[in-house]
């Protein structure tokens, strides 16, 4: 059997270990279109030329690298762009283990009956334009161009419907963000149904030191107050809830806020339970907010199903890499595809089950164990 060459593996990391990384807090500031995510671009671009892979720039900010070519392609791969300050394994892991497990074909004198295809999709993780898998929804068609506000960046074309028709299947290896995986690799069966609202607090803008208690309209009390019942909404339901964005107008120290604008990650293992749980929370800020002299609308800014991969190609990896299978509560650029071609997930396993922080972390041998899973499911599935 082929002995991997680890030393790849951690060359590959640590050239790409430097771009975009903050010094103060130690994580990753890469968000799409900027220049550390370019600079991203170009190493993937330098790197798929090396070893003789044809590029593709899908007119939506998706990179493939093809080697060979024509119909059902086995595509893998995943993205390059972080949440803010976020860790050095999510996305990039699936992205350069994908180059490495081509290597360890050809290393081992695999000659693929189909075609493999390595993608980085743009905007995975929604942090320049709100809307996680931008890249892979703009591709697919599951949102138009004119649905979402690019800030003049680029004018994407939409979905792709040639690409689509090559695609076979699709096999995004990713670190697991949960500490659910006790072996090195998994095999994922689904995502659950989450969702992204924004909250609008509105009240009246007064002075800090001069305003009575009773007088004031402050849109920061309704604000709390629907943190804490997020929280609390949430763990009765065994669901998630998180209000980890916010924006204060006028962000003065002496001056009761005007607004104050948040974000609403929600996800649970049924719709029914995030509606539940969406609801709830609104008509709790409802109320706080006619006691507190203040207004607050909720709006939803995207939405996701459940997702269940499917099953069969999910079973089939599963066997051949004796794997357990298990769910996750993270979207994926997977799961967008999973609507049009066949999809799967590999998942790394994350001993601490910290993720979108500077402290994620996997081992090197569970990362190697990745790539080798990788390779053999490539290899499985294009002879």
């Amino acid at each position: 059997m082929f002995e991997y060459p680890w030393t790849s593996l951690m060359k590959l990391l640590d050239e790409i270990a430097d771009i975009g990384r903050d010094p103060v807090s130690g994580g990753y500031v890469r968000y799409a279109w900027t220049e550390p995510e370019l600079a991203l671009r170009d190493w993937f671009r330098d790197q798929a030329t090396q070893r003789g892979l044809a590029l593709e720039d899908d007119g939506n900010g998706n990179i493939f690298a093809w080697w060979g070519s024509g119909p059902d392609a086995v595509l893998t791969g995943s993205h390059l762009d972080s949440v803010p300050h976020g860790g050095a394994y999510d996305g990039p892991l699936g992205v350069v283990s994908a180059l490495l497990a081509i290597d360890e074909l050809r290393q081992r004198g695999v000659k693929p009956a189909k075609p493999i295809g390595i993608a980085v999709f743009a905007e995975e993780e929604g942090s320049r334009f709100g809307l996680a898998c931008l890249g892979s929804r703009l591709l697919t068609g599951a949102v138009a161009p004119d649905q979402v506000d690019l800030q003049g960046v680029f004018e994407p074309v939409g979905r792709r419907q040639d690409i689509l028709d090559r695609i076979g299947c699709f096999v995004e290896l990713h670190i697991e963000q949960g500490r659910a995986l006790q072996r090195p690799v998994g095999v994922a069966s689904a995502i659950w149904p989450h969702g992204r609202w924004r909250l609008d607090f509105a009240g009246e803008p007064n002075h800090a030191g001069t305003t009575q208690m009773g007088d004031r309209r402050d849109p920061m009390l309704t604000f709390a107050f629907t943190v804490l019942a997020a929280n609390k909404e949430a763990r009765l339901r065994h669901a998630h809830a998180t209000i980890g964005r916010v924006q204060v107008a006028p962000n003065a120290t002496n001056a009761i806020p005007s607004s104050v604008r948040a974000w609403l990650d929600a996800r649970a293992p049924s719709p029914e339970i995030v509606d539940e749980l969406v609801e709830a929370l609104r008509a709790k800020a409802s109320e706080r907010a006619s006691r507190d002299g203040t207004t607050v609308t909720m709006t939803a800014e995207s939405i996701t199903p459940a997702i269940e991969f499917h099953i069969g190609l999910r079973d089939r990896l599963a066997r051949l890499l004796d794997a357990p299978i298990l769910p996750t509560g993270a979207g994926h650029d997977a799961g967008v595809l999973s609507a049009y071609v066949p999809t799967a997930m590999l998942f790394v396993r994350n001993p601490t089950g910290v993720s979108h922080s500077p402290l994620e972390y996997a081992a090197d041998e569970d990362c190697e164990a990745g790539v080798t899973a990788l390779a053999d499911v490539l290899q499985d599935l294009t002879c």
